[in-house]
């Protein structure tokens, strides 16, 4: 059996940080518009960069939100997918991950 209070400390520290860094995300891509052409095209492909950061940090905080609910459910630890325990070295490089190593190599 998976002690999960320490990884549920972490997933909810990492949740909460993940949060703060998107609002700032959306404040920075909310303010800023140049009136200048070369400006306004540097703040843009700057735009298009934070975008892309705030996607994969909705996505890991998806990820992050389905590895508490299987907490909660008496779940986490145990892969998704074949439902084989999940090794303790890549629940603690990967607490959030679902997948134990053999399957998460299927979803490359």
């Amino acid at each position: 059996m998976i002690e999960i209070t320490g990884k549920r400390e972490v997933l909810q520290a990492r949740l909460a940080e993940l949060d703060s860094r998107l609002h700032e995300i959306e404040s920075s891509l909310e303010t800023r518009k140049s009136n200048d052409w070369e400006e306004a095209a540097v703040e843009r492909e700057e735009d298009e960069v934070l975008e892309r950061m705030g996607t994969a940090g909705q996505t890991e905080m998806r990820m992050i939100r389905a590895a508490l609910a299987r907490m909660d459910a008496g779940e986490y630890g145990y892969c998704t997918e074949c439902g084989e325990e999940i090794s303790p070295d890549r629940l603690d490089l990967l607490p959030g991950t679902p997948f134990c190593k053999t399957c998460a190599a299927k979803h490359r």
